[in-house]
């Protein structure tokens, strides 16, 4: 029996039912054992990188394909992706995109609101009866519009709301568990279905676990299996490895991979941390570009098409500007550039993070693409990747600046002073930061003291540098604002920069997650 230890209000009610939640509890019963197991294995492998072991490629225990996935996910040339606010869902799902993933991971602030609130909003979205007054305007949810899909929380997430004798269900299993139980046969009747995205998988033996999820949901809804499909980011370092045997673990659910970037660079920052010859240097220097990252999205085009699968590039964050045409027009060149490299590369589909950014990006895979709704048949055969060129971070050029240790900093702060008032998803200089590049922020900061780099000029990077840039980036960011009462009491700054700087000049220790600090916070707030 699942104990709810929050507020039922509004239309929670709707979504917070008995039948749901049994479901929750019958994943949570099932698998929540094999969940902390698969997370003490996480801990074990990194205690032996930490001792100089390294990371071997495993393949699919025997020859196979995906199976095919259903029409509506045929074409996915550009795919929008968002929190669950009802706005958001709106517009993302009348961009003109052909898919928005409903985010309650890295661009989701995990407040109770949120949770069950986006529920209630996707809800509606399946259903096709959307609406929202905001400022005096109306959005309303066209009958056309993008296919939707789910990404869960990660395995590591806990939600302490929902308590099975007196221990939190995973998130993972709340997401999936109340969206698919409401929601997969009304999707089915309108020509779609329950599609999800996997994230923070770190092996097969994790794609399992999701696996035997969908299985228990299938069968406890009636549906052929099969039925749920899924797409994996792949955003770790030791997923790229197993790549191939993740496809083969979920190979009746697998709508295909994606190259989950940014948290992909923190992987290898927090997989390699006792690795001097790992150091990155400024984030703006780290593009799909660099030696390993091109190694690694070259590799995932090439196991996706081998099996079968569709291969989904990755994030561009930039965001468009209405009111600065020549800001507006760099920022479209960058991401015209960045999806053209991806469809020449073989991507099926792409991400996009701003509705503006939707028609470049759909330009850049029309002109690959044409009629065709992918190009799984490009098998990719010219593609020869092993361990040394996944792990050839070494070879990433560029430097350590001060402009990129403050940019780390702010950027750092801001993000977490926007998560803890319950936004995942951070509109900062011109980029939507979630919470992969806060990680990618702190733990290159981490990174750089734990091993003695210098700036580019000389100076050690050191915790006092850090502090003492700290105090100055909040003097900024106060200016930028122009609301000091505003800052102090809603933006928190003591508690972001604390919190910050907690995970960021944590000694020889190395938080997991940030947002795992962050969520105690977080319900110290709501409290």
């Amino acid at each position: 029996m699942i104990e709810i230890r929050a507020s039922v209000e509004q239309r929670y009610d709707e979504v917070l039912t008995d039948d749901a939640l049994a479901l929750v509890g019958l994943l949570h019963e099932q698998l929540d054992g094999r969940r902390r197991e698969l997370l003490a294995a996480r801990a074990a492998r990194q205690a032996e990188l930490d001792a100089g072991g390294t990371l071997e490629l495993r393949g699919a225990p025997e020859d196979f394909t995906v199976a095919p996935v259903p029409d509506a996910l045929q074409d996915r040339r550009v795919e929008i992706t968002g929190p669950t606010t009802r706005k958001m869902v709106i517009n993302a799902l009348n961009s003109g995109a052909r898919g928005f993933m409903a985010d309650f991971e890295d661009s989701n602030s995990p407040t109770w609101a949120n949770l069950v609130g986006g529920q209630v909003n996707l809800a509606d979205a399946a259903r096709g009866s959307m609406e929202h007054e905001q400022g005096g305007r109306r959005y309303r949810l066209d009958d056309e519009h993008a296919v939707l899909l789910v990404r869960p929380r990660g395995l590591h997430l806990p939600e302490r709301h929902l308590q099975v004798n007196g221990d939190p269900v995973a998130g993972a299993f709340m997401d999936f568990g109340l969206f698919v139980h409401h929601n997969a046969e009304v999707l089915l009747e309108r020509g779609a279905g329950p599609y999800f995205y996997v994230a923070k998988l770190e092996s097969a033996a994790e794609a399992a676990l999701w696996r035997d999820a969908f299985l228990i949901a299938e069968h406890a809804l009636g549906l052929d299996r099969g039925t749920i499909k899924a797409t994996v980011l792949v955003e770790t370092v030791p997923a790229a490895f197993e790549m191939d045997a993740i496809l083969y673990e979920l190979r009746d659910h697998c709508a295909g991979l994606n190259a989950g970037r940014w948290d992909y660079i923190f992987s290898v920052i927090k997989r390699f941390r006792s690795r001097p010859d790992f150091l990155l240097p400024d984030r703006s220097d780290v593009t799909m570009t660099v030696p390993f990252m091109h190694a690694y999205s070259e590799l995932l085009v090439r196991t996706c098409h081998a099996r079968g699968a569709h291969a989904m590039g990755g994030m561009s964050a930039v965001i468009p500007s209405r009111t600065d045409e020549e800001a507006n027009r760099t920022a479209f060149e960058a991401v015209r550039a960045d999806k053209q490299r991806e469809a020449g590369a073989g991507f099926d589909g792409t991400w996009v993070a701003h509705p503006d950014s939707v028609p470049v990006a759909t330009e850049a895979f029309d002109e690959v693409l044409g009629e065709r709704p992918n190009q799984v048949d490009r098998r990719r055969d010219d593609v020869r990747v092993g361990a040394r060129e996944l792990l050839s971070v070494a070879q990433t050029p560029g430097e350590v600046t001060e402009e990129g240790l403050r940019l780390n900093v702010n950027v750092g702060i801001q993000y977490v002073s926007s998560w803890l008032r319950g936004n995942g998803a951070a509109a900062i200089y011109g980029l939507m930061e979630d919470a992969a590049t806060a990680e990618i922020s702190r733990a290159q900061v981490w990174q750089w003291i734990r091993h003695g780099e210098v700036l580019d000029d000389g100076r050690p990077i050191t915790p006092d540098l850090v502090r003492r840039l700290s105090t100055e980036e909040l003097a900024r960011i106060r200016g930028e604002i122009g609301d000091d009462e505003w800052f102090e009491t809603q933006g928190r700054p003591d508690l972001s920069r604390s919190l910050f700087e907690r995970v960021a000049l944590s000694g020889d220790d190395f938080a997991e997650f940030l947002t795992l600090p962050a969520y105690d916070e977080l319900l110290k707030l709501e409290r």
